[in-house]
């Protein structure tokens, strides 16, 4: 069973960076498209960026386009998400999220597997 750990998360200040890591573990725990989505406290979570299975295609959100980029090292079984610039509005639990497909996807309902999240706190 493929289990997702996110690490990284934590307290920056306005205009600072912050990687990401999501940890791929278990048996079949290779040939997902991957991505990570976010989500605030009232809000629907919400799409950030996916790659495909190697990882030849990228999908981001409009916000995240220029600021944040997703990799993944397909021989430790990790997918990062680097982000830079980032301000309050960037203020979320960020979910490492993965798909039974090699394709990229933006969309929450195709993604199967979730991690339990790390927060993200950007202070002014």
């Amino acid at each position: 069973q493929v289990q997702l750990v996110e690490s990284g998360g934590g307290l920056v200040h306005v205009g600072s960076s912050l990687k990401l890591s999501c940890a791929l573990t278990g048996i079949g725990a290779t040939s997902l498209a991957m991505g990570w989505f976010r989500q605030t406290p009232g809000k629907e979570r919400e799409f950030v960026a996916a790659i495909s299975w190697p990882g030849r295609k990228t999908s981001y959100a409009r916000f995240a386009k220029g600021r944040f980029i997703i990799s993944r090292d397909n021989v430790a079984h990790t997918v990062a998400l680097q982000m830079t610039s980032l301000n309050p509005e960037d203020s979320a639990v960020y979910y490492c999220a993965g798909r039974a497909s090699q394709a990229v996807s933006d969309e929450e309902r195709d993604f199967v597997l979730w991690g339990q999240g790390t927060q993200v706190t950007v202070s002014s």
